[in-house]
Parts: structure tokens; sequence; C-alpha cells
């Protein structure tokens, strides 16, 4: 079996959120092109930024949230199948990121928002009927929560990448 050249892999070493614990491996260029992509994603939405009592809607950071589920298969499936999926890899720490941070946050609040957003009067706004939903502070909070780990992910793929935050 031939060497790989060193300059193509970067041995890396993460903690990871959601329980899902640290990993150790040398990630290659398919590996560090898809995490930078990931990335670029995860630190330009909502998902790692605190979205603060007064500003913006729920509604819009839970859809900002649902989307990383279809960016994040779109990056997975392009880089194929040597981006990996076990947990010492760029896909496989994806994978779990989705199913055991993202997919359960969004399960228990994409019902109970929309149950809510459907009592809306027509002369209410958006804000304003947020604001009167006695869970708008509690899914704020859990929202905050989620990003701490979010922005925990978005430091394991600067690490695999290899830029400093």
């Amino acid at each position: 079996m031939p060497k790989q050249d060193p300059a193509k892999l970067k041995k890396v070493s993460v903690n990871l959120p959601f329980g899902i614990g640290g990993a150790e491996w040398e990630a290659d260029i398919t590996e560090r092109k898809a995490a930078w992509s990931l990335y670029i994603e995860l630190v330009t939405r909502i998902t790692t930024q605190s979205l603060e009592a007064d500003q913006g809607l729920l509604r819009e950071a839970l859809t900002s949230l649902h989307n990383m589920f279809t960016i994040t298969r779109q990056i997975l499936r392009e880089a194929g199948p040597d981006v990996g999926i076990s947990i010492a890899s760029v896909g496989g720490i994806a994978i779990a990121v989705l199913n055991k941070g993202l997919r359960p946050f969004l399960a228990k609040w994409h019902p109970l928002l929309q149950t809510w957003e459907a009592q809306k009067p027509p002369t209410t706004s958006p804000k304003e009927h947020e604001k009167n939903w006695s869970l708008e502070p509690q899914m704020r909070q859990e929202l905050l929560l989620l990003s701490k780990d979010l922005e925990q992910y978005a430091h394991a793929l600067a690490e695999i990448v290899g830029v400093d935050e």
C-alpha cells in the first residue's frame, strides 16, 4: 500500500458535544474540505449565535437549524465515502451532531411552536405572538444551550480544518 502524502493528512483531536465524546485521527484533504464547508455554514447562521429576547423570531431559528440537515447531507454526499461514517471522521461527527443534537431539539420544539403559531390572531404580528407564548422563554433558553453545543462542534470543525477561531 503506498504511503500517503503527509501534507494531505492532519492529526486532529476533537471534543464533541451532545454526549458524542472525543475523537483523534488523521484527517485527509477530503475530510478537511468537508469540515470547512460545514464550518462556514454553521458559523454564519443563528445556530452558533445567541438570539436575545428582543431579537429575531424563534421560527426563523428553527428553520435555520432544520436547514442544517439539508446542507450537511449535501456536503457529505458531495464529499463521498472518503469523508467516513465512524465517529473518528468528519462524516460520522456530522451525522452524530444531526441525530443527537439537532434532531431532538427540533422534534421537541417544532410541533410546540407550530401549534402556538396556528393560534395567532390575524391582527397580531408574528413577533408579538411569539412574545405572548408561555413557552417562549424556555425555548429561547434551550436554544441558547444548543448554540453553546454547536459552538463546540464549530470549534471541532475549525480544529479539523486547521483554522484559528
